[in-house]
């Protein structure tokens, strides 16, 4: 306990409590300021329960206080009695606020998180009589949509905050579509000087257009037809529901006179006039008096030991007088006295019994109800399955005949199984006493070659079995292998031959090029050997005209 009294002072001197407390000041607190304290930290959770408890009565804010406990799902101690934590909750008792603040604070954000979510998420229930209303099956549909809308987008923002995405990294990613946005409006530039060479051009484009808008128009009739297709399984509903009413209501009527439906009628104004005027207001006044005293209760403060004591010993005393003037009374003998306490205690006795009878009916009623209300919820589901009404008539005998039929071939299958169920024990049991009598064998004959002077004989023998077993596998795996190789071979041998008879005729071209090559080859060595003759010579000649051109110019 103290750790957590430790721990609550500690977060409640950090942000955004900043109390500057202690262990001696915390505890020191009065139920007033435990109370405060306690809202003040709600209201961090939720803002709504940012008030001052001194404006609002005792009952309210244990009520505020419980509505938003019971929405954070929070459970007391197994020690505190649900009777006791209210109580405590009221009165500021420091064993129920001490543990509900180290609670609180233990968990600040997360419940943050979760008071956030429960004011948009808290179903509102709708009495499925007021759901025949359309509008207000309408607005329900849309509120249960907008729901359904709101979760959805809540976990997309909690995926983007838990993505890690930074500040940095959307900018490079605003950077790199402006730089993409840019090469496309480049693109469409080029596109569009294409485009312009080409004839008619505008009216293709025009085309295009058109079969866009078409497309889109397509879209949106697929949306209407979906809502459409929605709107006819809600109507088909209601009619079921309409349906229903009305086969009641016909069977009620069917072979029944003015005068049974009068008195059914009679009957039914009878009860209900009982409930208003006898039975609600009667439960009504005991819960007042039921609430008159828990207000008092709750007013007055807490008791310690010594003053439970002394109500008790007043309770004691009070019923000993009544006890005594009881006594008194009925020594008298009063014969019209006793005449009237058996009127009234047989009163007394009808009423009692019309009242558990009058419960009995209004569960009855109330029973039946629900039971209407899930066969309503049965059909629905099973038109949604089968896409079909519910069978009626000779279609539900065809089909309890036929259910009949598959519980019988289900029945017969499970007698199977429990004959293969009890013949597998029996089988295991024999397999049981087979090792059990190979055990007690395979020990007689360790003892038998004990005594003669062999010892582990059989285990070798066996062990030889077991090795020839190996080894023969072992042989047929190598001529398995050794038949796979030759195979292989074989098929290696078949390939080759393929590709020398797919290679005969090309090699023999080959050949015949390459003496074609070398004769051109011989034919310009001689060229080029004639070349160089001729080029010397004609050097030479150059030479000697010069000298000759030299001489002249000289003389």
């Amino acid at each position: 306990m103290s750790d957590q009294i430790q721990l609550v002072v500690e977060k409640l001197n950090q942000e955004p409590f900043r109390k500057n407390y202690n262990l001696i000041t915390f505890d020191s607190l009065e139920p007033v300021q435990l109370l405060q304290l306690l809202n003040d930290v709600l209201g961090e959770i939720d803002p709504k329960h940012n008030v001052d408890i001194r404006e609002e009565l005792p009952e309210q804010t244990a009520k505020r206080m419980l509505s938003l406990l019971g929405i954070l799902k929070y459970k007391p101690p197994g020690s505190v009695s649900d009777f006791a934590f209210r109580q405590g909750l009221v009165t500021g008792s420091k064993p129920v606020i001490h543990p509900l603040l180290h609670w609180l604070l233990q968990r600040t954000n997360e419940l943050k998180k979760r008071a956030y979510l429960a004011r948009f998420l808290v179903k509102l229930e709708v009495p499925a009589e007021f759901l025949q209303d359309d509008t207000v099956a309408d607005i329900n549909k849309q509120y249960e949509e907008l729901m359904e809308a709101f979760k959805n987008l809540h976990k997309e923002c909690e995926q983007l905050k838990t993505s890690g995405l930074s500040t940095a990294e959307i900018r490079r990613d605003i950077s790199a579509m402006e730089e993409e946005k840019g090469q496309l409006v480049k693109r469409v530039e080029r596109l569009k000087k294409r485009v312009e060479t080409v004839q008619n051009h505008q009216r293709m484009l025009e085309i295009a257009r058109q079969l866009r808008l078409e497309k889109e128009r397509e879209d949106s009739l697929a949306q209407q037809k979906q809502e459409q297709k929605n709107q006819l399984f809600h109507a088909e509903q209601r009619l079921q529901r309409a349906q229903l009413q009305l086969k009641e209501m016909h069977h009620a009527v069917v072979d029944s006179k003015p005068e049974s439906l009068m008195k059914k009628l009679e009957e039914e104004i009878n009860f209900n006039s009982y409930l208003v005027n006898e039975k609600i207001p009667t439960e009504l006044e005991s819960k007042k008096n039921s609430m008159y005293f828990l207000q008092k209760v709750v007013a007055e403060p807490a008791m310690n030991q010594s003053d439970l004591n002394v109500l008790e010993i007043k309770i004691n005393e009070v019923n000993a007088q009544m006890n005594q003037l009881t006594e008194k009374r009925m020594m008298k003998h009063e014969p019209i006295d006793s005449k009237f306490s058996m009127y009234r205690q047989q009163a007394s006795i009808i009423a009692r019994k019309k009242a558990a009878k009058a419960e009995e009916l209004q569960a009855a009623k109330e029973e039946m109800a629900s039971a209407e209300r899930q066969m309503l919820q049965k059909t629905s589901e099973a038109h949604e399955l089968e896409g079909s009404e519910v069978p009626k008539g000779d279609e539900f005998k065809h089909y309890v005949n036929k259910l009949r039929s598959k519980s019988t071939f289900y029945k017969k299958k499970q007698l199977e199984i429990a004959e293969i169920t009890a013949e597998y024990g029996i089988l295991q049991r024999t397999e049981e006493l087979l090792k059990q009598r190979y055990e007690a064998i395979q020990q007689q004959l360790q003892a038998i070659e004990d005594k003669k002077g062999i010892s582990g004989y059989s285990y070798t023998q066996e062990e030889l079995e077991r090795v020839s077993a190996v080894k023969s596998e072992m042989d047929e795996m190598k001529g398995q292998t050794l038949d796979n190789m030759s195979e292989m071979v074989r098929k290696l041998n078949t390939m080759v031959a393929e590709k020398k008879a797919s290679l005969a005729p090309v090699i023999k071209e080959l050949r015949q090029l390459r003496q074609k090559c070398q004769e051109l080859t011989q034919e310009c060595d001689e060229k080029k050997i004639q070349y160089n003759s001729c080029a010397a010579g004609l050097e030479s000649s150059r030479s000697a005209l010069e000298q000759v051109r030299w001489w002249l110019v000289g003389a």
